[in-house]
């Protein structure tokens, strides 16, 4: 029963849901402010969620009809999941289990390949094309993105479980504090923001080239349920990062408001980069990733293992 707490209410699923469109917001809102607009008021995302909840579900005659209909509910559930993981395991340091950040790693995959998945099902040639950036920006970006989380798991001296390397953390100091835990931060960063399918790595999805990309043929719930999806990461992947590299938010009121400035840091951190760099294109991407970002994670992870 505490279980299915966790996962439907706190801090599962309404939880994250409602911070995810809480993130959405502040996203949009100071993304006005740079424009010098006034943005939207609080609730914009969540009536946009419900309004395409009303809406009719339509299925393309050439989908997938399941693979097109669950893509959008394996990614949503995926991205519950590591919230929920996340944040029980922040809040009782003895509740992971063996391993449980490299079930994280993969469970923060599943949204995009969703993505690639759904875009391909819906038998859309548009579709398609987004759904081939998409997978080419997952096997660009995940290489460095692993590599660098692995740099709080070689300071530590090998611990792979969320509550060891906080209690690390809480003992010796945040990683970012060290030459290689900072490296390797700037490069989880920069990854994030692909993951989120941010400017300047939206181009799957580029509004003005691919019309939405993988998600052109989504309507109604199912549209609903990959735009809860991306709110949701938004709260979900930023919060990761708090927990693995900056210790996390704990329990007593004064790590509480501490752990809440580091994720809105981090959030502002990721809006400002959204704002302030122009889409770059696929090859523009991949080239990026597999160079300099690899090599300063391959730096970030050798400065771990010699100790600084």
């Amino acid at each position: 029963m505490k279980e299915l707490f966790y996962f439907l209410i706190f801090p599962g699923f309404l939880f994250t849901a409602f911070a995810g469109l809480a993130a959405s917001w502040v996203d949009r809102k100071v993304t006005a402010r740079v424009q010098w607009r006034v943005g939207p008021p609080w609730y914009q995302p969540l009536v946009d969620i419900v309004k395409l909840m009303g809406k009719e579900t339509i299925v393309p005659s050439t989908a997938n009809r399941v693979t097109f209909l669950m893509a959008p509910l394996a990614g949503l559930l995926s991205i519950i999941l590591v919230s929920t993981l996340v944040l029980v395991m922040d809040m009782d340091r003895m509740a992971g289990f063996i391993g449980d950040i490299i079930v994280i790693l993969y469970l923060l995959a599943v949204p995009s390949i969703c993505v690639i998945v759904g875009g391909f099902a819906s038998g859309n040639p548009i579709a398609s094309v987004g759904a081939s950036r998409e997978m080419k920006l997952v096997l660009s970006y995940e290489l460095p993105f692993v590599m660098a989380v692995l740099v709080p798991v070689i300071k530590s001296g090998g611990m792979i479980r969320i509550g060891d390397l906080l209690q690390f953390q809480a003992q010796n100091g945040i990683f970012i504090g060290s030459l290689s835990g900072f490296i390797a931060f700037l490069v989880v960063i920069i990854a994030v923001q692909a993951k989120l399918a941010l400017v300047p790595f939206d181009m799957p999805e580029a509004e003005t080239e691919l019309i939405g990309g993988p998600m052109i043929e989504y309507s109604g719930v199912p549209l609903a349920a990959f735009k809860l999806m991306r709110s949701c990461m938004l709260f979900a992947v930023p919060m990761f990062i708090v927990v693995t590299f900056m210790g996390g938010i704990g329990r007593d009121p004064a790590s509480l408001i501490n752990g809440v400035l580091k994720y809105v840091l981090l959030l502002v951190i990721v809006i400002l980069i959204k704002n302030t760099n122009p889409r770059v294109r696929i090859d523009q991407a991949v080239k990026f990733f597999w160079g300099p970002v690899t090599v300063s994670a391959v730096i970030a992870v050798v400065l771990a293992v010699v100790g600084l």
